[in-house]
């Protein structure tokens, strides 16, 4: 049984389905790149607003904007492996939607991260993060797997490398 999906997957022709397939890998991996580094400007307006001393530099400590960044990392890394498993045994579909539904909420989580006192808003902001870290370490074993699983052997290879491309240029 197993062996007749995989000759029909190998024998069918290129359809819209696989273009859409790598559009949809493509954009999650751009978003995936661009919530990860764009910590660093936020924090510059945060330091604006929180760390006003009276002069026109805003600085904020290289500690807690470090610890932004690396909050984000820690939950792509443990992820990874986390969404990789689950993938396996509960279906990658499945799983892929999931993480790109913890990715969008936490997006909307890190925006809406306000509060009155400084320390209240940088530990709701590394929260939202760290969440948005575990939706992105789904996104990044799980599209290029999908990607390979649904190509035909013979486009499977240049599927992959287009899917990356458009990942890397953002389409």
């Amino acid at each position: 049984m197993v062996l007749k999906v995989l000759s029909v997957l190998d024998t069918a022709k290129t359809q819209l389905y696989h273009f859409k397939a790598i559009v949809v890998a493509g954009m999650g991996l751009f978003t995936d790149s661009y919530d990860m580094f764009c910590i660093p400007p936020i924090m510059r307006l945060i330091a604006r607003v929180d760390y006003d001393n009276g002069s026109k530099e805003y600085k904020i400590p290289l500690f807690e904007v470090s610890t932004m960044v690396a909050i984000a990392l820690l939950g792509t890394a443990i992820d990874q492996v986390v969404f990789g498993r689950l993938g396996d045994q509960l279906g990658r579909r499945r799983v892929y939607g999931v993480a790109l539904i913890i990715m969008v909420l936490s997006s909307f989580g890190c925006g809406f991260s306000v509060c009155s006192k400084k320390s209240c808003v940088l530990v709701s902001l590394g929260l939202f993060r760290f969440f948005l870290g575990i939706g992105i370490g789904g996104d990044y074993p799980l599209s290029t797997t999908i990607m390979s699983e649904f190509a035909n052997k013979r486009t499977r290879g240049a599927f992959i490398v287009a899917c990356s491309q458009c990942k890397a240029l953002g389409f």
